[in-house]
């Protein structure tokens, strides 16, 4: 078999990966729960950024409001799919540069 095709297999698939893994996570430590915006947490000090700026409340749509979502209840099988379709070809892009 092709080492290339291996190479960028591989590359591939970790990048997709780690970046359905690693998103949540990384949403989760920013102080985004599932039991609500940790206090004294980065989601906290966005959040209250947001709602000065919006007169007292969070717009639906806004980035807090999608980062909350995500906290709360993980990606959505449409926010999976878009996270492997870019993540895959440039990791497998990196995995053919590999020697």
């Amino acid at each position: 078999m092709n080492p290339n095709i291996i190479k960028a297999a591989i590359g591939g698939g970790v990048a997709t990966g780690v970046a359905l893994v690693a998103a949540p996570l990384i949403v989760g430590a920013m102080g985004f729960t599932a039991a609500g915006i940790s206090a004294g947490s980065i989601a906290a000090k966005m959040m209250s950024a947001a709602a000065i700026a919006n007169g007292g409340g969070v717009a639906a749509g806004s980035i807090v409001a999608v980062l909350q979502s995500i906290g709360a209840a993980g990606l959505s099988f449409v926010a999976k799919v878009g996270l492997a379709s870019v993540c895959g070809p440039v990791g497998a892009l990196i995995g053919l540069k590999i020697p």
